[in-house]
């Protein structure tokens, strides 16, 4: 008798110890973002009250063709770069670019508010005024500022009016050189992968040991190529150095200007209308056949990347051009190349524009309209667009479509679809001619629009370092809980082991008492 009350005991033990363990060990899993043997633990009120409160970042994306906001965040205990932080939310309000309101006043500010006001929404009202705001434009207000420095400053200045009239904490609007550009968007796709650090299993930050990913960006006005190389970089203005994480890294950065997607189709139309006459119709061998615009002459020649193409005689900016797609592969392709210029080279070697760039190497990761194109390129022709010949082979298809046939096969792409035989030769011919991109390393570029739960572009990486988020240093160990928290659970798991032990040893002795008695009798 006294042996079977024993093992009851024990068997109660046996369930109630593991128990014990099994919640303890959920909370400490579940602030390690590993949660996986106790998911209940994480809702129970008196662990998530434990946790630390997150805190919030906005950064608006001001590109030249659209403008886009990004909501992040990351445990308000590790501001100091614990690689935590993620996408919350994020928005694309209506209209244009703020380049493209210059001149109207007010405008520029007022295509913020939609956002703006879902901001409001998405962050708790507690937090707002701890929530940093940073607007960072890249090359439309470049090429704005270019043009009309003035109207480039008022334009800043209404956003900045506009986005201080919110509760959030304004840290100021600025244009982003080519440069940061492209070192941002390279920050971004590595710390999103996980190249700079990560979190290990039991609070330690790990230096991965990974190689890092290079980045391509494709925007509007501009396009952006960074990676770590070992090569020299001969001219400095290319050159960067970043120390992250106790680690050096050397990186080639450079951005094209009037190489972002609608400046080139503004280029080469300016190119073909400069060739075959500036009124009247034109045939434009990169739009699908049965594909008609009329347009006026002047709006090709309205931006400082197609200026100096202006006809010199003879030219009135109001006439009207009637332009008629013939979708020729090799003539769009002929034409495409004569906006490079692949001439001439002051250094070692070139890509093009007399740019310095050491050969491609490790791997890539494009994105932005980079990913949308190859995206439509596999969708519609079937090809796995791997290598630069599939490029070539999907690229040639899309540009022997017809409007109708596009229209069958990507329906919902129709106020885009008569440019996408363009931008897929354009993107053959930087990528291969361009960049130097062959059937080896071609292979290794990855196309994505997020990396996890992110959108990947620059803006992560302009948050993460204007914010003091990426340390220069290693992080050592963390622990996911504020101390006072930590010393609680550890208090209530000794007490619920302690307690625990105690009825077990409890029942022993009464088992024991009551086999005695039973023997006495």
């Amino acid at each position: 008798m006294v042996e079977k009350l024993t093992l009851n005991s024990l068997a109660t033990a046996l369930v109630v110890i593991p128990a014990v363990s099994c919640l303890f060990l959920g909370i400490i899993l579940n602030q390690l973002f590993i949660l996986k043997i106790c998911p209940y633990v994480s809702n129970l009120p008196l662990f998530s009250s434990l946790q630390p409160s997150p805190q919030y970042g906005i950064v608006l994306d001001a590109g030249s063709s659209h403008t886009a906001m990004y909501i992040y965040k990351w445990p308000a205990d590790k501001q100091n770069g614990t690689g935590v932080v993620t996408q919350h939310t994020e928005c694309h309000p209506k209209g244009g670019g703020i380049s493209s309101y210059a001149g109207q006043q007010g405008e520029a500010g007022r295509s913020l508010k939609s956002c703006l006001d879902q901001a409001t929404r998405d962050i708790p009202r507690a937090r707002h005024h701890l929530t940093p705001v940073y607007l960072g434009a890249t090359a439309g207000m470049r090429l704005l500022n270019i043009s009309s420095p003035v109207q480039s400053a008022q334009v800043l200045k209404e956003v900045g009016h506009t986005i201080q009239s919110y509760p959030f904490n304004y840290q100021g609007a600025a244009i982003l050189s080519g440069q940061e550009e492209g070192a941002y968007g390279w920050v971004t796709v590595n710390y999103l992968l996980e190249n700079f650090i990560k979190y290990g299993f039991v609070g330690h930050w790990l230096s991965p040991g990974r190689q890092t990913v290079g980045a391509l960006d494709f925007g509007g006005a501009s396009t952006q190529i960074t990676f770590v190389t070992k090569d020299e970089v001969e001219d400095k203005r290319d050159r960067m150095k970043l120390h992250l994480y106790g680690h050096d890294y050397s990186l080639y950065t450079h951005s094209f200007l009037c190489y972002g997607r609608d400046q080139v189709f503004k280029r080469l139309l300016a190119h073909l209308v400069t060739a075959q006459g500036h009124t009247g119709n034109m045939s434009h061998p990169c739009f699908p056949a049965g594909y008609s615009v009329i347009m006026k002459v002047g709006t090709l020649f309205d931006s400082p990347c197609t200026v100096a193409q202006t006809p010199s005689s003879g030219y009135n900016p109001q006439a009207a051009l009637s332009v008629e797609g013939s979708g020729d592969y090799d003539l769009c392709l002929g034409n495409m190349t004569e906006i490079f210029s692949f001439h001439s080279c002051p250094f070692s070697q070139c890509s093009f524009d007399k740019v310095f760039q050491p050969n491609v190497s490790g791997s890539f990761m494009a994105f932005s309209a980079f990913f949308y194109i190859h995206q439509f390129l596999q969708t519609t022709t079937g090809i796995l667009v791997a290598t630069p010949a599939q490029l070539e082979e999907a690229a040639r298809a899309v540009c022997n479509m017809s409007i109708s046939e596009m229209l069958v096969l990507a329906p919902h792409q129709k106020p885009r679809l008569q440019d996408f035989c363009a931008a897929s030769v354009f993107t053959k011919v930087l990528f291969t001619r361009g960049y130097g991109f062959d059937e080896i390393s071609f292979p290794r570029i990855s196309f994505q629009k997020k990396a996890g739960d992110a959108s990947v572009g620059w803006a992560l990486g302009y948050m993460l370092s204007l914010s003091s988020l990426l340390p220069g240093e290693c992080v050592g160990l963390r622990k996911a809980l504020k101390p006072g928290a930590w010393a609680t659970l550890l208090f209530l798991f000794a007490l619920l082991l302690t307690t625990t032990l105690m009825y077990v040893s409890l029942q022993a002795c009464r088992g024991k008492k009551k086999g005695n008695s039973d023997i006495a009798s």
